[in-house]
């Protein structure tokens, strides 16, 4: 019985012992709370950077229009396609014009008959056969003519769509054979010159929108064109919030150079203020508890204690940090092992 008893106990043990050395070994890559935990600095360096404002939008142009006809009518060609360049006075598109030019020759008629009518009264009132109210009747009958004749006239010339400026077409709304009714939208389009006309339509918050002014300069890079940095400038404000999404509109003109982008396309821009920004910048290691632009730092405060700091973040890169406020008197934050750190923590500065 003894033999069977022991055997297990033997067992018991031995599991217990090899479980202890194993969770020393484990034990031995956690810094003690009294150990001397090993750290990596950095300094803080202080710097002058010019605040940027971040926003993002799509690419448009700075003017852009629905052409359409003045009268109605059955659409008989569109000489243009969607995205096709048109240059100023090009004719864009034309309705079937059986009827305007009947309504025109209709008017002509009206026309030389009350001349015709005119002259008899004239001849007559000479002779004293006709009053003078008949003389005066026929006038007035030539005159309302020869309105009637000017009115059909110009309407005629707007059966047809002109190009006013150089631009580009975005969008056919109405196809040949078409009825299309007064003023209904044919096609959409936006007005270039060159490439200069091109901008990018971004929302900003109110308070971006208040420090933002015109003709303040800004880089823009589209997602289109990767790798690519173009100029621009503010050149107009809207003065009334995006009932939408309650952001305000900051258009900017872009130097695209030869570059001639689609409309619509995403665009990111950094609109940069003329004021210098004082700032800290530190590696993007020595952050812990980020959220937003708030996050905390250990601080060195000698040779072997830390304090934590809260900071305000100003932006990011790739691998720095770039903090408004909070580090105003440190000199030195850790950049390693923070996750073992507290305030009561003894460190040991290591290279």
């Amino acid at each position: 019985m003894k033999v069977l008893f022991t055997i297990p106990v033997f067992g018991i043990a031995a599991a217990l012992l090899l479980a202890s050395c194993g969770q020393k070994a484990q034990d031995k890559n956690i810094p003690d709370a009294t150990d001397n935990i090993p750290v990596k600095v950095a300094s803080v360096q202080s710097l002058q950077t010019s605040s940027a404002i971040s926003a993002t939008g799509l690419v448009s142009t700075e003017n852009a229009a629905n052409y359409a006809f003045k009268i109605g009518g059955v659409i008989s060609r569109i000489y243009v396609q969607e995205g096709q360049f048109f240059k100023k006075g090009q004719l864009l598109a034309a309705l079937n014009d059986t009827e305007i030019r009947s309504q025109l020759d209709q008017a002509r008629l009206n026309v030389e008959k009350a001349k015709r009518d005119y002259t008899r009264a004239s001849n007559l009132y000479k002779d004293s056969v006709s009053t003078l109210e008949q003389l005066q009747n026929a006038k007035t009958g030539l005159e309302v003519a020869q309105k009637t004749e000017d009115a059909v006239a110009f309407n005629s010339q707007f059966s047809k769509i002109y190009a006013v400026s150089d631009g580009f077409v975005s969008k056919k709304i109405a196809e040949e054979g078409e009825i299309v009714s007064q003023g209904a939208p044919v096609l959409a389009i936006n007005e270039t010159n060159g490439n200069n006309n091109y901008t990018l339509k971004v929302g900003v918050t109110d308070k971006e929108w208040a420090t933002i002014r015109i003709n303040q300069k800004a880089a823009v890079t589209l997602d289109g064109f990767p790798g690519q940095i173009f100029n621009a400038l503010v050149f107009r404000k809207s003065q009334a919030a995006d009932p939408a999404d309650g952001s305000f509109q900051v258009e900017l003109k872009l130097d695209l150079n030869s570059v001639k982008p689609a409309i619509g396309m995403f665009g990111k821009a950094h609109i940069l203020a003329d004021t210098k920004l004082a700032v800290k910048l530190i590696p993007y290691d020595a952050l812990i508890e980020a959220d937003g632009d708030k996050a905390f730092v250990f601080a060195v405060t000698d040779s072997n204690h830390v304090q934590k700091v809260p900071i305000v973040i100003a932006s990011f890169n790739n691998n720095e940090v770039y903090v408004k406020s909070g580090l105003e008197h440190v000199t030195r934050i850790v950049i390693s092992n923070s996750a073992f750190l507290n305030e009561q923590s003894n460190i040991k500065i290591i290279n």
